[in-house]
């Protein structure tokens, strides 16, 4: 029940900062000034609270749980966030979007139920922390840099898969600091751990907001929604030892799931709801309150 709330919150956190980041200048992006504008937006500090809320109960969900089954819920969000982007922009969701809702659940369910993922380690060696940190961040890295010279389509897909990189390693940061917590308090803050998931967590936030400020929501959105469980199952199989069940036919069904999962992500992207919420983006900053378009 955590994941699911936390994938609530995160959708009504991804459709009001997508609002005010898209109203932001394109030279602001990955920049701090992006941020500084942006918090003058009273939609974007809601997005910011929602996103507080959601990570609580993320930070709930992956102590008790591993990587492999909580972050998979998270792409559940795009199911909330087409009738959050109908409820500001005025679209109706079409048949068509039940028809990817539907996917998108049974996709997940099958992948679940096939994968019969099994808890592996609490701890991590730091070596394979220096491995996988100097891995992700420098494909993350990568990734952003070529967002930074592309244009088009092409640049918020590509902040947005590194934004999706830096998420799945933040969660794998939370989950390591929830069960050091659990063990021994606050000395969890004689870990290096929290500090390297609040700078992980601050770079995911700039470069998220960037992709969100580079184009549309049905670009940006899905792709986090796509990476940011796909490199934690990765992380969970690999740093963690979370275990897959691995049949022949469990695989089978496991990427059958997946690909039903991605399907379903990408046509509720292409919602009328979604897509319009571009169309829709709160009034430039000014020196009083946010004045929102009529409807």
């Amino acid at each position: 029940m955590a994941a699911l709330g936390a994938a609530l919150l995160y959708a009504v956190a991804s459709v009001l900062q997508h609002r005010a980041a898209i109203a932001q200048p394109d030279g602001r992006a990955l920049r701090l000034s992006l941020l500084t504008g942006l918090a003058r937006r009273a939609s974007w500090l809601i997005g910011v609270l929602a996103d507080g809320g959601g990570y609580v109960l993320q930070f709930v969900a992956l102590s008790a749980g591993a990587l492999v089954v909580v972050q998979p819920l998270m792409v559940l969000g795009l199911l909330f966030a087409v009738p959050l982007g109908a409820r500001v922009s005025g679209e109706r969701p079409r048949r068509s979007d039940n028809l990817a809702a539907l996917a998108v659940c049974v996709g997940l369910a099958l992948f679940l139920v096939a994968a019969s993922p099994a808890a592996g380690r609490s701890s991590v060696r730091a070596s394979t922390w220096l491995l996988l940190l100097t891995a992700g961040c420098g494909s993350a890295g990568a990734l952003v840099t070529a967002g930074q010279r592309a244009g088009g389509s092409a640049r918020p897909i590509l902040l947005a898969a590194g934004a999706g990189v830096l998420y799945g390693i933040s969660a794998a940061l939370t989950k390591t600091t929830g069960q050091l917590f659990a063990e021994v308090g606050l000395r969890t803050f004689l870990h290096w751990t929290p500090y390297a998931l609040v700078v992980v967590g601050l770079a995911g936030l700039l470069v998220g907001q960037s992709a969100f400020s580079a184009g549309r929501l049905e670009l940006s959105l899905p792709t986090m929604s796509v990476v940011d469980p796909v490199v934690s199952v990765m992380i969970g199989a690999w740093a963690f030892h979370e275990t897959l069940a691995g049949s022949g036919a469990a695989v089978v069904a496991q990427v059958g799931g997946l690909v039903l999962t991605v399907a379903g992500v990408y046509g509720l992207a292409r919602s009328p709801a979604i897509r319009a919420v571009r169309d829709h983006p709160p009034a430039s900053p000014g020196p009083g309150p946010e004045v929102r378009p009529p409807r």
